[in-house]
């Protein structure tokens, strides 16, 4: 009897230790966990734009006059060739010799500059249509499978720009001819051969809507003023100041998102990245380097209809994007010697493991090797973890 007394002992002993034991045992720390995982990523730069209209025209007297009061708001629509106002010529001396050559060579002046227009016009026609015929032979590859998209939307985005250089081309060429007609009838009133009492009509040399007036009150008004500004808003562009080291990332073409402007958010195409910076301080008062990114609105009018010139937008570029891609938070990662390392949550035991990432967003991290799907990681480890250091989730 005594060994089983024995026994007894031992295990009241035994017990007794482990209590003890258990009571100086750490518990373990409170950890957040995240779970790797495959979904889509986009690596994207966020800045700031205004719409602009892409063609505008400010509307100048010919010749000094005095006007009768502007009776168009901003916002009214014109035809092209209306008439915005009759201008009354003043009835000063005659002009001299020498006002009346000035006025000559402004006519060949014009003259010539319509003539470069009509040229520089044909050319943008020419590239729209070898553009579109470039588009329509790589549809037929890319139907065939002997294409790949990225090459095919290159194309298609070659041929909108060939074909907004072509409307912007005639609208050009209506602008000088405009400008013609303005030169002669400076021309026809320094030669004196209009009364004093006839009047000179000021007309819109394209279709499109009041953006601004300068002269709405009657009263004279010299040679060369702006009178008002006309232009098309269905004929927008993106002007966005991006920082300097943001714009070394974009390239013309690049995919980018316009949001924050009121309504759903618009595909667009990056046009120019102007090669002048420029500083700009900012709110805090900090000075800044920033480079104009000039960009194209891809989606249907009928969804951005709405905007107008000058309007705020925000412009998210997508650098980079994929649609599965391995990826962990960016706060489950840090520094560990050259490399990156994460705490991989198991068997309740935090687990040191080096890691090697690749793209990185504002959040997550894509994980180009050391990690699999489904595993567990800790986010924002702090200096009590450790490797093999017992671990329970918050």
């Amino acid at each position: 009897m005594h060994w089983r007394r024995n026994i007894s002992l031992g295990l009241i002993g035994a017990g007794i230790i482990a209590v003890i034991a258990l009571g100086f045992r750490q518990p373990p720390r409170g950890v957040d966990l995240a779970t790797v995982h495959t979904g889509p990523l986009q690596v994207t730069v966020q800045e700031e734009g205004k719409t602009r209209v892409i063609d505008r025209y400010v509307i100048s007297a010919p010749v000094s006059g005095y006007t009768p009061r502007i009776t168009q708001r901003v916002g009214d629509s014109l035809a092209q060739g209306e008439t915005i106002v009759q201008l009354e010529p003043l009835r000063p001396a005659a002009l001299d010799a020498r006002s009346h050559a000035a006025a000559q060579a402004r006519v060949a002046a014009a003259q010539a500059a319509l003539q470069a227009a009509t040229e520089q016009a044909a050319a943008a026609a020419a590239e729209a249509t070898q553009a579109e015929a470039e588009y329509k032979r790589l549809l037929e590859l890319s139907n065939q499978q002997l294409l790949s998209p990225n090459d095919l939307e290159r194309a298609r985005a070659r041929t909108t720009a060939a074909d907004a250089v072509q409307r912007s081309g005639r609208f050009a060429v209506e602008v000088s001819r405009h400008d013609l007609e303005a030169a002669r009838t400076a021309l026809q009133y320094a030669g004196g051969e209009t009364g004093s009492g006839s009047r000179i009509a000021v007309t819109t040399p394209v279709a499109g809507r009041v953006l601004k007036l300068y002269q709405q009150s009657e009263g004279v008004v010299a040679a060369g003023q702006p009178l008002l500004e006309v232009g098309d808003p269905q004929r927008l562009e993106i002007a966005i100041e991006a920082l300097s080291s943001n714009a070394v990332r974009i390239q013309p073409g690049m995919r980018v998102l316009f949001e924050r402007w009121g309504g759903t958010p618009l595909e667009g195409r990056v046009r120019l990245i102007e090669p002048v910076g420029y500083t700009k301080i900012s709110a805090l008062g900090v000075e800044e380097q920033r480079v104009l990114v000039i960009a194209d609105i891809a989606a249907p009018p009928q969804q951005w209809q709405t905007l107008g010139d000058g309007y705020r937008v925000d412009a998210r570029f997508i650098l980079w994007e994929g649609d599965s891609v391995l990826q962990v938070p960016a706060s489950a990662l840090f520094r560990r010697n050259d490399g990156w390392a994460v705490f991989v949550a198991a068997d309740g035991q935090a687990r040191l493991r080096d890691v090697k990432p690749g793209q990185r967003s504002g959040l997550a991290v894509q994980i180009l090797d050391g990690l699999k799907e489904g595993e567990s990681v800790i986010i924002h480890p702090d200096e009590t973890v450790e490797d093999g250091v017992r671990i329970a989730e918050r």
